[in-house]
């Protein structure tokens, strides 16, 4: 099989090239190759997707039998590439985002619910913006890009709405930042009920899925996100941070209320916390009817931390410093939250209600 994949250097990227070339398929990688180094055994062309002619000069290095697109966020500049490649590609998979569903996270979704309205041709960020899309854009831009990939290929695409991403190579840095402050040991302040489900889904899984879809002729859309059985909970997930590193930290189950009170910003403050009761509740009963299965959090923790400790460092991202708190701030509401414990404040959820 003859593969294009778009990016090929950083987290999923880099993951699928791995996958792919274990698998013994003809990789070719597009980038700037500004975001690490290239995999070994894939034919790597460098140039940037926004520039007006990369994409027409990458397609006479064609033919391939599918590209997956894991650098897609601008609409505009989807829908020029896949133009571009119309006849040089059989099938294009590319990789969304849960967040582009109109309900999410306010409400529960599933693989038929609505995406947020936006066309094929839109813009992002403002000329001279640091960044190249508005951050609270993300979710309405990816759904954008979905468009612009259908205008193009119609039923010769397939869109994975990817939810939230951890396992080695994270550069955003959610689970990284979790397992150094379980390392770092004391008394960790976890957030809200620690029996809440979440929904983390390893790279490496998403990667074999994406490889395995991009074989078939499916005209449809999976979501990839881990089983709504309530088995991964947030409090797994830090006990299996606190094994992996060997940690005698505790566990300080501080009430969503008093974490609001206190101005804490979800999901990047204290990473993957969000407070909202739909959150993580997508359901994704296509891509596993269509095979797609999650390994146990706590390999892809284990595995995490062993690149950490040992593996190539991550190539800097201006996202990574917008995860995690602050010591003394977390010293500060622990101090509160015992105040309120001792007099009886504290919520059920609060008091680490919990197996673990």
């Amino acid at each position: 099989m003859r593969l294009l994949i778009l990016g090929g250097t950083w987290f999923l990227g880099r993951a699928l090239a791995e996958e792919a070339v274990r698998r013994g398929l003809c990789v070719t990688t597009f980038n700037r190759g500004l975001s690490g180094p290239d995999t070994p055994g894939v034919r790597a062309l460098r140039g940037d997707r926004s520039s007006p002619d990369a994409m027409p000069s990458l397609s006479a290095y064609g033919p391939w039998d599918a590209v997956i697109d894991t650098s897609g966020y601008i609409p505009h500049t989807v829908l020029h590439g896949a133009r571009s490649l119309h006849e040089a590609v059989d099938r294009y998979v590319f990789v969304s985002s849960a967040a582009a569903y109109s309900d999410w996270p306010e409400r529960h979704v599933s693989d038929e619910s609505a995406i947020r309205n936006c066309p094929p041709d839109a813009t992002g960020s403002p000329p001279g913006s640091v960044r190249p899309f508005a951050p609270q854009r993300y979710g309405e831009l990816k759904a954008g890009c979905e468009r612009a990939v259908r205008a193009v290929f119609g039923d010769r695409s397939t869109m994975l709405r990817a939810g939230v991403l951890v396992g080695p190579y994270e550069y955003v840095g959610r689970l990284p930042w979790w397992l150094r402050r379980v390392q770092r040991g004391g008394t960790v302040l976890a957030p809200g009920d620690p029996n809440r489900q979440v929904q983390v889904t390893d790279v490496r899984d998403i990667a074999t899925f994406a490889l395995d879809v991009a074989t078939r002729s499916q005209d449809t859309s999976f979501n990839l996100t881990t089983p709504l059985d309530g088995s991964l909970t947030f409090a797994r997930m830090l006990h299996a941070c606190r094994l992996t590193t060997g940690s005698t930290a505790s566990f300080a189950w501080v009430d969503d209320g008093l974490l609001r009170r206190c101005g804490i910003s979800p999901f990047t403050e204290l990473p993957l916390w969000q407070p909202g009761p739909r959150t993580w509740t997508i359901a994704g009963d296509r891509a596993r009817a269509a095979g797609f299965s999650c390994r146990p959090i706590e390999e892809t923790i284990h595995d995490t931390w062993a690149w950490m400790t040992t593996g190539d460092p991550a190539v800097a991202h201006p996202r990574h410093d917008e995860h995690g708190m602050e010591p003394a701030k977390e010293r500060r509401i622990l101090a509160t939250w015992r105040r309120r414990k001792e007099l009886g404040c504290v919520s059920p959820a609060g008091a680490g209600r919990t197996r673990w």
